[in-house]
């Protein structure tokens, strides 16, 4: 077991810090008030790490092999690696949900395939869908977390690169998007050189492989970096929330999406989150997206 006291630049909201660096899943993180538990799959081993929040000072304790590792990037998670102060802007919505929201930083987590699993789950599937395949591949593959708390970790990739097709299936996850796990998974430790590259470096890394477009790749720098600029081209939902929050536009495409956000350039991917924070969404029209059923 491993501790550390460190200070962060300001106040901090755990569940949008460590829980959107973490690509937040039941299972692997658990963010309750000013404490955080996160599991995972560090370069040295699996480890879990329990991080608290008084104020602007934060302690940390760790488990397992590679408890080392993650209490030294402990600080990242919380956000300290963010110049949120760097965003400055004129405009009277995004400026006012910033005062408004100022314990608002983005996570860093170092990470690339913790990171990218959850992303491709996440294509073109509704976000139960992909949260529950996320939870039967833990569950039956993944492995008990070091440390006090029920949380478990991502299976090893040579795991994820073996299972079979009909194994995939059975966690409801079709072809397309099992073929791209058993992908990346193969190439695992090709895939980590990522987190040490620019994020444009790493989008271009990353969208080499057949079945990563710029979506995954976005959410995936957006939590391994701590990317303010990150920006989803291509999801279902945020081009209609950035249309109707910043031009009063109930429905919106990506080229508009960029459009509106260009004034924000560096900091694309932040206003993002702070239009989630306030709790903006667009106006909902006609049936919700139905639920599918792989299993």
């Amino acid at each position: 077991m491993n501790q550390r006291q460190f200070e962060l630049p300001g106040p901090v909201k755990l569940g949008g810090t460590i829980g959107a660096a973490a690509i937040i899943t039941t299972g692997t993180t658990a963010v309750r008030g000013n404490e955080a538990w996160k599991a995972t799959r560090t370069p040295d081993g699996p480890a879990t790490v329990h991080i608290r929040v008084l104020g602007t000072s934060a302690d940390a304790t760790a488990w397992g092999p590679g408890s080392d590792w993650i209490i030294e990037h402990a600080p990242d998670l919380c956000g300290a690696s963010d110049n949120a102060e760097d965003f400055v802007t004129d405009h009277p919505l995004i400026g006012r949900i910033q005062r408004q929201h100022p314990a608002d930083r983005i996570g860093r987590t170092h990470l690339v395939f913790e990171a990218l699993i959850p992303s491709i789950l996440g294509q073109k599937v509704t976000g139960i869908e992909s949260k529950r395949s996320l939870q039967a591949i833990l569950r039956r593959h993944g492995e008990p977390a070091p440390g006090p708390h029920p949380l478990r970790v991502l299976p090893e990739p040579s795991v994820l690169a073996g299972l079979p097709s009909y194994e995939y299936h059975s966690l409801g996850v079709e072809r397309r998007r099992a073929e791209t796990i058993k992908r990346v998974a193969a190439r695992a430790r090709k895939l980590e050189s990522a987190a040490t590259m620019s994020p444009p470096d790493a989008t271009r890394l990353l969208t080499a492989f057949r079945g990563v477009g710029v979506w995954t790749a976005a959410l995936v720098t957006g939590a391994v970096h701590g990317d303010p600029d990150a920006v989803p081209v291509g999801d279902f939902h945020i081009p209609n929330t950035v249309s109707w929050a910043l031009a009063g536009e109930p429905r919106g495409t990506d080229e508009r999406m960029l459009e509106l956000l260009e004034p924000f350039a560096g900091h694309r991917g932040r206003v993002i989150r702070l239009l989630k924070s306030a709790g903006f969404s667009a106006p909902k029209y006609g049936p919700r997206q139905p639920i599918r059923s792989h299993f």
